[in-house]
């Protein structure tokens, strides 16, 4: 691994290599949206009801086509009205008359994949080297699903990664939230790797505000829960939180965009089968997972150094970092994948 691979930076090559999140589904429609990508602009938009996605940049004066219109199922550019198919080739050149023929390099730069899963839309810029995740629950009608606003931070992709799976913060950062005290000894817990995807598996006490068992004297507010974290290559997250005193599951789905080395979007997404179809208590799940993520927002976003090291040398690591650990090995596998056998 070259230097370049040393320290994992939101627009790192290697990442064009991967799928990444873009929009949730609901925010694309037949109209062009912008979004940025490892410091690139896209353009998305329906074309008969599948997302597509361009470079933001026609061919012929290097215009944002996200400025344009669509016409059924073509993108027509704002600036001198070049009309594009839902493949990319340009079918008019208006100012060449009717029936004029059309360069044949007129054509939109287009990423190599794009796909819908879990309500959300994800791209790879060129052709992935690891598949893209998916979450069983959000498949599962037992399960209803609650969408945090999406969030733009000032932060790393790989140190927010690094965040979500890391257990030893919980009493520290999450002291307003679910952090308690006596959750601040991590156990041995096992990680366990499989392709371009690991897991990581801890039972530990946490302070359980969201109990009403609580306030009636039932429970104690700290309760024990069951976690297993799951990472897909890069930065598609979920964690899965078996509740032991009061039953139920609550995943949450993690989606990290890294739009420029200075830039994230953050996409979350709670499936839960114990509110009993309550939308008020799904409000409130909501509510409580934005104050949570605001809390790490406060240490994430105050990083002077955007990036993720990935030499183990770099960084002093414990027992109770393995599941961070691990993330950084498997990003520099992936860095040398992406470099290929040279």
């Amino acid at each position: 691994m070259g230097t370049t691979g040393l320290l994992m930076h939101n627009t790192h090559p290697a990442m064009r290599r991967c799928w990444h999140p873009v929009a949730r589904s609901n925010e694309v429609s037949t109209e062009p949206t912008r979004v940025l990508l490892l410091g690139e602009p896209l353009v998305l938009y329906r074309s008969n009801g599948e997302v597509v996605s361009f470079l933001d940049r026609c061919p012929h004066r290097r215009a944002p086509l996200s400025l344009g219109s669509c016409d059924g199922e073509v993108l027509q550019c704002a600036y001198h009205g070049w009309r594009f198919g839902g493949d990319g080739r340009c079918v008019e050149i208006p100012a060449l008359g009717p029936g004029a023929a059309v360069p044949g390099q007129a054509r939109l730069t287009a990423v190599a994949s794009v796909a819908e899963r879990a309500g959300m839309v994800f791209v790879a810029p060129e052709t992935p080297i690891a598949p893209l995740g998916t979450i069983e629950e959000s498949e599962d009608p037992a399960f209803e699903a609650g969408e945090l606003p999406p969030m733009r931070a000032r932060a790393s992709a790989g140190l927010l990664a690094d965040n979500f799976l890391d257990m030893a913060h919980f009493p520290f950062v999450h002291r307003g939230t679910f952090g308690a005290d006596e959750a601040a000894e991590v156990q041995r817990y096992d990680v366990k790797r499989d392709g371009w995807s690991f897991t990581a598996r801890r039972e530990h006490p946490f302070a359980n505000r969201e109990d009403p068992g609580v306030a009636q004297g039932i429970r104690p507010l700290v309760q024990s829960r069951r976690l297993t974290y799951r990472l897909d290559a890069p930065f598609h997250l979920q964690l899965r939180i078996d509740f032991v005193e009061t039953g139920g599951t609550n995943v949450i789905g993690f989606f990290l965009q890294p739009e420029t080395d200075e830039s994230c979007r953050i996409y979350t997404t709670l499936w839960r089968n114990d509110l009993g179809g309550d939308p008020e208590a799904m409000v409130a799940a909501v509510k409580f997972e934005i104050e949570v993520l605001e809390e790490d927002l406060r240490i994430q976003e105050a990083f002077d150094d955007l990036v993720l090291p990935l030499d183990q040398t770099i960084e002093i690591h414990t027992r109770s970092d393995r599941s961070t650990l691990e993330l950084r090995r498997l990003l520099a596998d992936l860095v040398t994948a992406a470099a290929g056998p040279d």
